[in-house]
């Protein structure tokens, strides 16, 4: 596949991220005592315990392990430039994919078989550049954190009191909303074809393998133009923001409207007509694990 692609030599995440993301991570950043937070509630034992979870439970993709889908993951790491994180398959019925980097590990990807059964190889990889995006643009700590305000408000942290979890919470679905839009995009420089990325989000909408060859992406993006007539209305904005006000992913057809205007844009057509950056010496990872 890199044969036809343009590998992002040096490419930085700002040049990339989503408007949306800078804004609402720069907000969180602002929150006191949030880094703290996360410190505290993270440590050696959670490390562990997850890499254990994979290591016992999941099958490891490498070279010697389905690496058809482990040379994806390759591909999509070099066109990123960004080092290759462990990836893991886990048998179950839903079709997702989601990614952890604790501090001082090694991050890793694991992806559902219902996910691979769904998706051609290209869109399966458009899935992987989505969460080698989360590791672009650094937004490790900030999920791991979400996972444990959602966790916190259902009464599983009796450490955290519930009104603080429920206003962190409200805060970290709308960052996590955000910063999806820059993960799409990530999986946009990797497929360099809108129609992939936005077949991926239509299959996660209404697929399934018997269905999914026959759906049309075009036909989706008239739908996603249809939604934003409605939601532009000042009831619309009403039910729309009621309607995803408890959601971490933004709606599939809002991501695949996004995703087809950015390819139409200059910040993108510039990204893959200048692929080699400068490189940044200091954006190198402490722990060991290079970015870009």
């Amino acid at each position: 596949m890199l044969t036809t692609k343009t590998q992002l030599v040096g490419l930085q995440a700002d040049r990339f991220r989503h408007p949306l993301d800078l804004e609402a991570t720069t907000s969180l950043r602002r929150l006191p005592g949030l880094d703290l937070l996360v410190r505290n509630l993270l440590g050696g034992v959670t490390e562990e315990f997850l890499y254990l979870n994979n290591i016992a439970a999941s099958v490891l993709i490498g070279e010697n392990q389905l690496p058809h889908i482990h040379k994806l993951l390759i591909e999509a790491c070099q066109i990123l430039d960004l080092e290759v994180p462990q990836l893991y398959l886990k048998q179950h019925p839903a079709p997702n994919a989601y990614t952890m980097a604790v501090r001082g590990k090694k991050p890793f990807i694991v992806v559902h078989t219902s996910l691979v059964d769904l998706l051609t190889p290209e869109e399966l990889q458009a899935v992987l550049a989505h969460e080698l995006g989360h590791l672009k643009c650094e937004h490790g700590v900030y999920l791991t954190l979400a996972n444990i305000i959602v966790l916190a408000t259902g009464g599983l942290l009796p450490g955290i009191g519930t009104a603080l979890a429920q206003g962190l919470q409200a805060q970290m679905l709308q960052w996590l909303r955000c910063a999806e839009f820059s993960c799409d995009r990530a999986a946009l420089l990797v497929s360099q074809d809108p129609k992939t990325v936005i077949s991926v989000l239509m299959k996660l909408s209404g697929g399934s393998p018997q269905l999914a060859p026959l759906l049309n992406v075009d036909a989706f993006l008239a739908q996603a133009r249809a939604y934003e007539q409605v939601s532009a209305t000042s009831f619309g904005k009403m039910l729309t923001a009621s309607q995803t006000e408890q959601l971490s992913h933004p709606v599939p057809v809002l991501r695949a409207k996004e995703i087809d205007l950015w390819s139409q844009t200059d910040n993108y057509q510039s990204l893959l007509n200048n692929p080699t950056m400068r490189y940044d010496k200091q954006a190198i990872n402490s722990a060991g694990w290079r970015n870009w």
